[in-house]
């Protein structure tokens, strides 16, 4: 095995730019091969370093949500799957900042494309949807490369205590607004009635 890992390193230093654009498409393939963001960002750091390895995975990731946008915008009805998996999830009324889907991607468990999927209603435009992701990749990019074999050898109780961290900041970061139509105002209160 670490023979080939040798191998592997060896043929990341002699062709390096084919290397780069490699994990890059393979960043843009992971979402259709079902491959988590997070072995994608540990593995970036393995390969590249910490710094080249973070670069390449905010680029990676950018493009693959900018690419998850095209495909939302292409194939509407496909993407109700996603819309319904989010209100399950979420509740029909959530609206979440950009600040608290930054939180939200660095949880493990919260499908990246579901966070994508809000950011999209969150920002009602491609120009802020392309700078919103950019932003909200950037701390999920470097904790994982940087840190992620750390965060895998965690003990249960130091993971438990991690995410409630995070549970607890993306409940202080949220907005604070409620936006309710009228239609749903009413419509609740006649529920109530019948029961």
């Amino acid at each position: 095995m670490d023979e080939k890992l040798e191998v592997l390193f060896i043929v990341i230093e002699n062709h390096w730019l084919l290397a780069s654009l490699g994990f890059l498409l393979f960043h843009i393939l992971r979402q259709i091969l079902f491959i988590p963001v997070i072995i994608i960002c540990i593995a970036g750091g393995a390969l590249f370093g910490g710094l080249l390895g973070s670069i390449y995975s905010i680029i990676g990731l950018t493009l693959s949500s900018l690419f998850f946008y095209w495909l939302y915008q292409q194939f509407p009805k496909f993407f109700a799957r996603i819309l319904a998996m989010k209100e399950r999830v979420f509740g029909n009324r959530a609206n979440f900042s950009v600040a608290q889907i930054t939180v939200m991607r660095l949880i493990p468990f919260i499908h990246f494309h579901l966070l994508s999927l809000c950011l999209i209603e969150t920002t009602k435009s491609f120009p802020k949807y392309a700078k919103a992701s950019l932003i909200c990749n950037i701390p999920l990019a470097i904790i994982y490369t940087i840190f992620g074999q750390v965060i895998t050898e965690f003990s249960p109780k130091t993971m438990i205590v991690v995410l409630v961290v995070l549970f607890l900041t993306m409940l202080i970061m949220r907005k604070k607004v409620v936006v309710m139509k009228w239609e749903q105002f009413f419509q609740k209160e006649k529920q109530y009635k019948r029961g």
